[in-house]
């Protein structure tokens, strides 16, 4: 029989070979691709430190024994040198997009590994051994897969957090608008003395109703994908273009710009969710409004290009800085000096015209300015007109 001490031995003498291993068994699982650098906290030094433990005991130094590898069954894992490592080692798997199983395969991978090459050698070893072996791979796997899980869990965390700031921040930025549209026409309404029957109290109605709409679907936690789906119905292009832009003017007259509307043929309609694609159009004109120079135009135009129809936002900014024209539409980005809103009112009309098929796209004309264009399938509307007409 192999005395006590012999596995220590073993396993100073085989080193390379155990690793070469390890390695082997690895590589024939998927997405293992990591390298010896990124691993360093694995195999290699949890063999090192099983060997310095096997030494302690061998020595009758349990506390030295105890502090390089933990006693046995502690709830949570932690402490001892091995643990450390070992934590470090699930870390990096999770870093390295690795999964919880892959974690645990490691270490099964050199307990399989040590079984076998000393069945090969014909290298027994005592029972005390097989236990410290054992209590080491248990403490290190659990203290590994710990921090696997405490890691990844942090990560969705941040991952979720971050989903219900963009909600959040949609939310605001739609209430603002609302708002915004209603100040104005209040502000109209008092400096004219108009009455509330007329255009412009028709747009602070609207204006209120959509607030009231945004605060209910926030209450009720209610915008399904089949909810979506069912707003989609058929609606005049033009009677569209004319609301955005009675809406729209009151903007333009506040920031000493003008708006000009296009011809738009009453025989055009456009189908998918109303409310929220005009809620897009605005958003494109109160970018337009906000960037376009003093005492220049906005042109608002929709019209048929070949198999599409279009929708388009010109304005006067003077064009985009080179790199600038798909940034603007990530979640919080904001125009150069600019540092109003939240940057998502291009996030949210790009996400609402591409709920009902559309495209969202912005033309940079360098010191001009910029055009936005929502496009949508003539064929398309034309096929869902169809299934929804009785």
């Amino acid at each position: 029989m192999v005395g006590a001490a012999h596995m220590f031995l073993f396993l100073a003498n085989n080193r390379g070979d155990l690793i070469a291993r390890c390695k082997a068994k690895a590589a024939q699982r998927p997405f293992r691709a990591a390298t010896e650098d990124q691993l360093k906290n694995g195999i290699p030094l949890f063999l090192d430190q099983l060997g310095q433990t096997l030494e302690a005991d061998e020595r009758g130094l349990p506390i030295d024994s105890l502090r390089i590898s933990g006693a046995t069954g502690v709830e949570p894992p932690g402490g001892s040198e091995m643990s450390i490592t070992a934590a470090g080692h699930g870390k990096q798997l999770l870093e390295l997009g690795y999964t919880v199983d892959q974690v645990v395969h490691d270490y099964g991978d050199l307990c399989q590994a040590i079984t076998d090459l000393a069945a090969e050698r014909d290298a027994p070893f005592s029972i005390d051994e097989f236990r410290t072996l054992n209590r080491c791979l248990d403490n290190a796997i659990a203290a590994a897969v710990t921090e696997f899980s405490a890691q990844r869990d942090a990560a969705l965390e941040r991952v979720q957090s971050g989903l219900l700031n963009e909600r959040l921040g949609v939310l605001a930025h739609e209430l603002r608008n609302g708002l915004g549209t209603a100040t104005l026409a209040v502000k109209a309404l008092e400096t004219g003395n108009l009455p509330m029957s007329g255009a412009t109290g028709s747009i602070l109605k609207r204006s209120l109703a959509s607030l009231a709409a945004l605060v209910g679907h926030a209450l009720d936690e209610v915008r399904t994908k089949a909810e979506a789906t069912a707003g989609a119905v058929p609606f005049p292009l033009d009677a569209f273009i004319a609301e955005a832009a009675r809406a729209a003017v009151l903007d333009a007259r506040a920031r000493g710009c003008t708006l000009d509307v296009s011809f738009v043929d009453p025989e055009l309609s456009l189908v998918g969710n109303r409310a929220d694609l005009l809620a897009a159009l605005a958003n494109l004109l109160q970018n337009a409004f906000k960037f376009t120079l003093p005492g220049t135009e906005v042109r608002l135009t929709a019209e048929v290009s070949g198999a599409q129809v279009l929708v388009k936002v010109e304005d006067h900014c003077g064009g985009l800085a080179p790199g600038a024209a798909e940034r603007m539409f990530a979640p919080f980005s904001k125009r150069s000096g600019d540092q109003t809103g939240l940057g998502l009112g291009l996030t949210i009309a790009r996400s609402h015209v591409e709920a009902d098929s559309g495209t969202l796209n912005v033309e940079n004309r360098p010191g001009s300015g910029c055009v936005f264009t929502m496009a949508f399938s003539l064929a398309g509307m034309q096929a869902a007109a169809q299934k929804t007409t009785p």
